[in-house]
This record gives structure tokens, sequence and C-alpha cells, in this order.
């Protein structure tokens, strides 16, 4: 049989972080490459008994259901939004699988093939692996650790016509930035005098390490939801379990309405009983605690990699300390490329991504992603242990 697959299949390419666990599935390879939150996170007793309660709702809980979510569901995620500054009914809310669905069905009803999306650069790699796919057109802005440069921005939308910017401005994936409110506002104001719609993605926004306030979403900061120039999605892969695989985007009802359309399409809908047992859940958890245990943990295992890290004094490494997320971002020094150093980690029993593969152009070859929510604090040490005699192995061998 000779397979005839679409003209689009030339635009895919596998994700590295997901090649890369591959390589850490039952081996001696310690994973600081994936945007693994740690299994000690998880609440399984509580699931497990919010599974018992979704099946004494019966039937309910294995049949079809509506292709926007579960009502209380969504009902549940609008009221705790408000302590975001969000204020939303159902109608503005699409229940997901997964927040990188929103992206998806977003870009579907949204983006025509050769499309223009603005992104920052380096950006979360899976968005750019989708709009390629879908053959858009992905254009960097330059961006420092305030954000997106707002000159930069200016030049870009009169030059290249975006018609939508994606952007994670709280603790982004690779970067762990947050951008400063002024360029939130910013990027806000020149895209809705351009009519450019923001894709805002906020995975990470609630594991937020600093005593400040929680960061203000540009989806908050405008006018909403009706005649709203953002989209904001999340998730709750972070703050209770990626294997549910549930997520939310929300946004003005005529573009949720679209997006409910293709995801009827795509997949009818998502897991209902998942939703159902979800829901359970939160209506019986306290949340707000458990979150706080995940910012406290998380917090202990990123000073304890930064501690690791300012003990190695590893010549020309540097990075920027984390105010929360996932990540940390590394910049080697210019000869080393990452994704070589990656060959020697791994014979080393160490992973990690190599930066490259987060740039949507002016790719540069010597960062690397290091995650350190999934260790414990023994496993990190042994894995920086490891990297830093992959280094000194690549030293040798690039002399």
């Amino acid at each position: 049989m000779e397979y005839l697959f679409s003209k689009s299949t030339e635009a895919l390419s596998s994700s590295v972080v997901r090649e890369i666990l591959k390589l850490t599935q039952g081996s001696r390879v310690l994973s600081l490459a994936g945007g693994l939150p740690a299994a000690d996170s998880f609440p399984i007793a509580e699931m497990r008994e919010a599974f018992d309660g979704a099946f004494h709702l019966g039937a309910t809980a294995l049949q079809y259901g509506l292709t926007d979510g579960y009502i209380p569901l969504r009902q549940w995620i609008a009221e705790r939004m408000k302590q975001k500054h969000i204020h939303v009914g159902v109608d503005n809310m699409l229940v997901t699988t997964g927040s990188q669905q929103a992206v998806d069905l977003l870009s579907r009803v949204y983006l025509d093939e050769g499309d223009v999306v603005l992104v920052e650069n380096p950006t979360y790699l899976a968005a750019i692996q989708l709009f390629h796919f879908r053959g858009i057109q992905v254009i960097p802005v330059e961006a420092d650790e305030d954000g997106m440069d707002l000159d930069d921005l200016a030049k870009k939308i009169a030059q290249y016509k975006p018609k939508m910017a994606y952007v994670i401005p709280t603790f982004a994936n690779p970067t762990g930035k947050v951008w400063s409110m002024e360029r939130r506002l910013g990027l806000l104001r020149q895209c809705k005098e351009n009519n450019i719609l923001i894709l805002e993605d906020d995975p990470y926004g609630e594991i937020q390490f600093d005593g400040e306030a929680p960061y203000r979403s540009i989806f908050s900061l405008d006018e909403h939801p009706t005649n709203c120039c953002v989209v904001y999605t999340s998730t709750f892969s972070k703050i209770v379990a990626p294997g549910l695989r549930t997520g939310w985007a929300l946004g003005d009802e005529r573009v949720i309405q679209m997006m409910v359309k293709a995801k009827q399409a795509v997949d009818l809908q998502s897991s209902t009983i998942d939703q159902i047992a979800l829901h359970q859940l939160l209506a019986n958890f306290d949340l707000e605690s458990h979150i706080a245990k995940i910012r406290a943990s998380y917090k202990e295992r990123m000073e304890w990699m930064n501690e690791l890290l300012l003990r190695q004094q590893w010549e020309g490494f540097s990075w920027q300390k984390p105010r929360g997320g996932m990540f940390l971002w590394a910049t080697l020094p210019e000869h080393v490329v990452s994704a070589d150093l990656l060959k020697i980690a791994v014979e080393e029993g160490v992973a990690f991504v190599p930066g490259e593969a987060f740039y949507a152009a002016d790719t540069k070859t010597n960062n690397m992603r290091l995650n350190y929510t999934l260790l414990n604090h023994e496993d990190t040490e042994l894995a920086i242990s490891r990297l830093g005699k992959a280094l000194e192995r690549y030293s040798k061998v690039t002399v």
C-alpha cells in the first residue's frame, strides 16, 4: 500500500520533549526535560472518592455530554475566575481536552493557511509545532525579561499584518519570565487598535512563588467577555492532575461557539466521567490549600536546583531565578550546542530539553530548559552532578 499523506504532514515534526521522555521511561536516565508535575502532588485518595461520587449519578457519568462541557464544572470555573478579576458566564466557556486543544481549536476557526501569528522568541514549542502544521506563519517579536518589546511589536504589526498574537505572559514556557504590567497593557492596546486577537495561554499562573498579588491576566485587563480582544486558556493539569486532560477556554461567546463547532468535528466532547469526577472533587476539596502546598513544594525544589547550580560555578553558565512556574531557562557558552550536549548527558544518565526547539526563528543553540518539579532533592542533586560530568566531557570533545 502506498500511503498518500496530505501535504500538511510535511510540516509535522515529533515533539522534542516527547521524544526525550521516551529515553527516560524505565531507564536510569533522570529527567529534567518534561513539564511533569510531581507525582506526590496528585490528590489520589480524593480523586478516587470523586470518581465514586460520579458513579452515584448513575448512567449520566458514562453518557455523551455537551460539547461545551459539563455545566456544573463550567459554573465552578466561572465562580473561581472571579478571584482573578475575570467575570464570565458558562456561554463564554468551553471545556477542552487539555489547554493544548484550545490552541488547536482557535487556530482552526480563526486562522487560514498563510495567516500570521506573532509570538515571543523563544516560546512554547507545541504551539509552534501546531501553527506550522496548519501552514501558519509564525513571526517572533523581540523580548526581554519584561515581555515583548513594544516597539518591535509595533514594527512587526505594521510589516506582517498579523491576525493573532500567542503569548504566555505569566511564568512563560520555556523561560519562566513574567511580563510587566506595562507590557501586558501595551500588547492589549496595540492589538485592539489593529484588530488582532490575543491567545493568552496560562497553564502556570497558579504556581507563584513570591508574596505579591497574583499577576493580572491580559484577559482580565480588557473589557470582557463581549467584544474581548483576548481568548484565555488554562488547565487543571498543573493544579490537580494532567491525566484528567481537562482545560478550558474563555472568550467572547461568538468565538467560543465557533470553537464548540470545531470541537464537535474533532472529538464531539471531552470525557464526561472525567469532568463529572473533577467537579465532584472540586465541590468537596480544599483546592486553595492544595495549590498552596504545591507552590511551597515547587518553590523548595526550585530553590534547591538554584542552590545546586550556584555551587557548580560552571564557566559561562547563567540563568534567571524563576518566580514561579515549572522551568529554569539556562544559557550556556556560545560555542556549546545543547542538542549535542544532550547526547552526552543521556549517556551520563540525565536529560534536559535543548533550547533550539523553542525558537520560531533566529534560533539560538546554546540554551536548555530544566524542569525542577518532578524529581526529589536527592535525584535532583544526582541529575545536576551528571549534567556537570556531561559538560566536562563535552568541553574535552570540542576543544
